[in-house]
């Protein structure tokens, strides 16, 4: 059928309509361009009518009832509802040539706006789209190892701006290769208002290239003073979520630029690192007597260290013809050296602590606030509340038996030796 057998049937239809005005409706009245646009839009806000109903029937949810994920997510980013709003511009887009074929003024109105709305609404398609596949890819275990966020903005900034090409060369009726050369000339104002997009584009390459972070991970930069979990890496921002439950917003390159913390793999291991020093009085240190040996013999965790100890001793004085009593050439058990084999030997039975990773207390140098006894191991719970419970704890116990020991804590105090 042709333009002017559709015209001159639709002229008909509105000359048995309206047979008192049948003389004024002709293509070039008024009345006619009136009654055809009415038509027209109507017409194509019943295409939209029903296809939206197509879409939202019994038989679309059943038919995406089904053991695939995809499709159902499909639909819950609207994917399919914003492809039933191509329907009404294609049907002007086909039907306006019928009715306005000689309309120097509607026609191209009709089409130019048709097109546009094609355009638009294909854009929100792809955005659904690109919608439904990060919700898929973040649900997957491929998340785990790369975050996609910062592509797919990335892609959509790459999407709107075609969708911008597309809308200003239909609306001055100019190629888009045209504009698209024309903004050559102002590259450089662009990389100047685009640089953050650019960089962060940059950066979310070096991070999936070098999986360096994911949504998730607890970092540390002492610099912004952040400290919590990542709760998502775009295009321009990355979001972090404190521990105080505080927001921090940085540029996405600063994970790239700035020395960061990443606790994950703390996270991933066996345990958490408990490293911490107990700083002994040196004025305390001295050997053991025999009334503080007797006394030790009785601890369960130090008992065989001990007896080992002692007959150690025992059988190096023999050798060596060297009197016990001999204060000068005997060898004999310090409280500090107990002390810290003590520890070792609470560590190695704590059920709390990994006993298959490095546990070890270690004597540091000596300083102006006395000699630091370090505590190496890790921790089985790497919850943070947990962890630091099992920390004191483990140490509240250290500092209650340093006096059995004859030992005592270093503190800066002006009137210790009155308190003593």
């Amino acid at each position: 059928m042709n333009n002017n057998a559709v015209t001159a049937k639709f002229l008909d239809f509105m000359h048995q309509l309206f047979p008192n005005y049948a003389h004024l409706f002709t293509p070039e009245n008024v009345l006619y361009k009136i009654a055809a646009t009415i038509a027209l839009v109507f017409c194509a806000a019943i295409t939209y009518f029903l296809v939206h109903k197509i879409l939202q029937s019994r038989f679309i949810t059943v038919l995406f009832k089904n053991t695939h994920n995809w499709d159902d997510v499909l639909q819950e980013n609207g994917f399919f509802r914003r492809l039933g709003h191509l329907t009404p511009a294609i049907f002007i887009y086909l039907t306006a040539p019928l009715l306005f074929e000689n309309n120097p003024i509607l026609l191209p109105l009709f089409l130019k706006g048709a097109q546009i709305y094609l355009v638009l609404f294909s854009i929100f398609a792809v955005y659904a789209l690109l919608n439904t596949i990060e919700q898929l890819y973040n649900e997957s275990k491929l998340a785990e190892r790369a975050p996609i966020t910062g592509f797919i903005q990335v892609s959509k900034l790459t999407f709107a701006i075609i969708a911008i090409l597309l809308t200003v060369s239909l609306l001055i009726d100019k190629s888009p290769l045209l504009l698209l050369s024309g903004l050559t000339a102002i590259a450089a104002i662009l990389l100047l208002i685009f640089k953050d997009t650019i960089l962060g584009f940059v950066a979310g390459i070096q991070i999936a290239a070098n999986r360096m972070f994911n949504t998730g991970d607890w970092i540390e930069m002492q610099a912004y003073n952040v400290d919590g979990e990542i709760k998502e890496i775009g295009l321009n921002v990355v979001k972090i979520q404190n521990w105080d439950k505080t927001i921090a917003t940085l540029p996405t390159y600063t994970l790239t630029n700035e020395v960061i913390k990443n606790w994950q793999g703390m996270l991933r291991s066996g345990g958490r690192r408990i490293k911490r020093s107990i700083h002994i009085d040196v004025n305390s240190v001295g050997f053991c007597d025999q009334a503080m040996l007797e006394n030790l013999a009785n601890v369960r965790f130090i008992k065989p260290y001990l007896a080992e100890k002692l007959t150690e001793l025992q059988q190096f004085h023999n050798d060596q013809n060297i009197d016990q009593n001999d204060l000068l050439n005997a060898r004999r058990l310090t409280n500090i050296g107990t002390f810290r084999a003590y520890m070792n030997a609470y560590l190695k039975q704590h059920p709390e602590i990994a006993q298959h990773m490095t546990l070890m207390v270690r004597q540091k140098e000596p300083s102006e606030v006395g000699i630091p006894l370090e505590v190496y191991c890790f921790s089985r719970n790497k919850v943070w509340v947990e962890y630091e419970a099992i920390q004191a704890d483990i140490f509240d116990h250290f500092f209650a038996v340093m006096p059995l020991f004859g030992l005592r804590l270093y503190q800066r105090i002006s009137d210790q030796s009155k308190a003593l």
